[in-house]
């Protein structure tokens, strides 16, 4: 028979080794909001990490990026449910209206880079198409003069 004051009994998991919070709830009190601050660093870190990359130039490995924000969302969510109805505090809610510009920029250099892409690809597109046609196939249209 297990204690009543257990931490499983309570639904709250698993205890952790001692001196350490268990790693499916932080403590009560501020444990919530420094979780909710540590998971949108984390997001904003990615998001900073992700932009500057777009905006070097630089080789951009997207499918990682796509992990990284995937899983620092899953962690925002997780601390946000462990929040329940309290509010997060000041701290918090000003890095949440800061990580939402952060995004807000991603987005938009996102976009750029997509039509960016679109443009080459397009220009790649007819370059193979004019370089594969001897023009048998094709209308030609002029704009000015005669027809020959």
């Amino acid at each position: 028979m297990r204690a009543p004051n257990s931490r499983r009994s309570q639904g709250l998991g698993a205890t952790s080794a001692p001196g350490q919070a268990s790693a499916s709830r932080p403590e009560a009190g501020g444990g919530v909001n420094a979780a909710l601050e540590k998971a949108v660093q984390r997001l904003e870190e990615t998001v900073d990490q992700e932009t500057a990359s777009l905006r070097s130039r630089r080789p951009t490995d997207f499918n990682e990026f796509n992990t990284r924000k995937s899983q620092g969302l899953l962690e925002l969510d997780r601390a946000l449910k462990m929040l329940g109805n309290s509010q997060p505090n000041e701290a918090v809610k000003d890095q949440l209206r800061n990580l939402r510009q952060k995004l807000e920029i991603n987005r938009g250099v996102l976009q750029t880079h997509l039509e960016a892409v679109r443009e080459v690809t397009a220009l790649i597109a007819d370059a193979l198409r004019n370089a594969e046609s001897d023009g048998t196939y094709s209308l030609s249209f002029r704009s000015k003069g005669p027809e020959p």
